[in-house]
């Protein structure tokens, strides 16, 4: 059965927030398939509109669906960036609750978090961000228990990644858990990448 994935978009996301997952389930998916008859993981960007959106330093990123015509998704991330005029889009905040409740896996990276607190998702729950914002989301959420030192923290149906790069080993560690341990270190050896893992 293909799993799929939906990467929120917006004006000013950071792009490794969102290009580093993307890239691993899409590796993970071609690595899957060279012994299957199917892909693994489908993933899809999505924006509130079909608009291209500009990421950082002006990135033009056209994305695949939208809020109202994306199809029924098995996990959905949020990454960061400049999150500040997300934060005051009541459709942005509502998408995010209401996709969070039907999905089996919720995601955020980096100040995707805040996003994620806003919506309630947080609610209850421990969570992190980037080191840099981690003051910011403890004073606009003091119910939350943030946690620093980690890649990565994992609350069941909600995993939250530090910042930036740690999206990618947060987004090994969900192949992990939704396709097993020997496709993670597949994925991440033909990424080249130098998997952190939490301790």
């Amino acid at each position: 059965m293909t799993l799929t994935i939906g990467i929120h978009v917006f004006d000013q996301v950071e792009v490794l927030d969102f290009a580093g997952p993307y890239e691993v389930f899409t590796c993970a998916s071609r690595l899957h398939r060279r012994t299957h008859d199917e892909d693994l993981f489908r993933v899809l960007t999505i924006a509130r509109s079909a608009d291209p959106v500009r990421a950082r330093a002006g990135l033009p990123v056209l994305p695949d669906s939208t809020f109202d015509t994306h199809p029924p998704l098995e996990l959905v991330i949020v990454p960061g960036g400049v999150v500040t005029a997300e934060l005051e889009q009541p459709a942005v905040i509502d998408w995010v609750r209401r996709v969070a409740g039907a999905t089996k896996l919720t995601a955020s990276v980096c100040t995707g978090a805040f996003l994620l607190a806003k919506a309630g998702v947080l609610d209850g729950k421990a969570a992190t961000t980037h080191w840099e914002d981690v003051d910011d989301l403890r004073a606009m959420f003091p119910g939350l228990d943030v946690r620093t030192g980690v890649r990565w923290v994992d609350e069941g149906a909600v995993v939250s990644s530090a910042g930036i790069s740690a999206g990618i080993d947060m987004s090994l560690h969900l192949v992990e858990r939704l396709a097993g341990r020997a496709l993670a270190e597949r994925t991440a050896r033909q990424l080249d990448f130098d998997w952190t893992e939490n301790g």
